[in-house]
């Protein structure tokens, strides 16, 4: 098989748990492009989350925010943006009323949450690259909302309202893209629609695009993607899905993909 592009995703995959790219990584992906090979990135993050990580690694080809919701580049450029549903938006919120979860809203290229101290405030902080506004209500954002995201560290009931909020299936992807985060996002917020809307504008069949990533947020554009490679660490039902199981995000297991992909060449 010819891969031309490579797609990863970014935390729990790319950087490592400090949420930082580590030299090995940087490394792969300069051997990558040396090779003629292109790269990006797609995330649940938003843009200002993955603008560090474009710099560092000087990524000028489309990249996919919020699952693919959005597709930009590097200059600032939006080649296309969805939003979530007014309906859905409100669907959710009354779904989640009276539960124990924080509650995060991505819009306008802000972050609000309900709170600023909840356990994993400080790793978003550092993954959205912003601190965030924090409000109670957030029914004025219900007609801009790029994301939303119910946090919790109780499994079972993030794994309830998952559940519940398949009501909104056909109008919203609604997964977790962490054990503790259920992500509401665009219909076409999802990365089998993202990794495709990324192939299509850099000109790289999916057929040649290499697809990694970690958790099942993922796995959608493992099912797109001409190869794909789940990271060690990730669930044992993600790693089923992919076609090659690499080292963990904590043993630069992007590096290990990189290189497969080259030696196959």
């Amino acid at each position: 098989m010819t891969i031309g592009l490579v797609v990863s995703d970014v935390d729990g995959t790319l950087v490592d748990k400090q949420k930082q790219l580590t030299p090995g990584v940087i490394a792969a992906v300069e051997r990558l492009r040396a090779a003629g090979l292109g790269f990006t990135i797609i995330s649940a993050r938003p843009r200002s989350g993955m603008m560090p990580i474009a710099e560092t690694l000087e990524i000028d080809s489309p990249m996919g925010a919020f699952n693919g919701g959005i597709v930009f580049t590097r200059d600032g450029t939006v080649l296309c943006h969805h939003r979530i549903d007014r309906a859905v938006a409100e669907g959710v919120f009354a779904l989640t009323a009276g539960t124990a979860v924080d509650t995060w809203v991505f819009a306008d290229d802000l972050w609000y949450a309900s709170n600023d101290t909840g356990a994993h405030v400080g790793s978003e902080r550092r993954a959205s690259n912003q601190p965030p506004i924090v409000r109670q209500d957030f029914s004025d954002l219900y007609d801009r909302a790029d994301k939303i995201t119910f946090v919790s560290d109780d499994p079972a009931l993030l794994a309830g309202l998952a559940e519940q909020a398949k009501a909104f299936a056909d109008r919203a992807t609604i997964l977790q893209s962490q054990t503790y985060y259920l992500d509401v996002t665009p219909l076409a917020g999802n990365k089998g629609d993202g990794i495709a809307a990324l192939s299509n504008a850099i000109g790289v069949p999916l057929t040649e695009t290499a697809a990694i990533g970690d958790q099942f947020n993922d796995v959608p554009m493992f099912g797109r993607a001409g190869v794909s490679y789940a990271m060690g660490q990730g669930p044992e039902a993600v790693r089923a899905k992919a076609t090659h199981v690499v080292a963990s995000n904590e043993a630069d297991g992007v590096a290990e993909a990189i290189d497969a992909i080259l030696a196959g060449r």
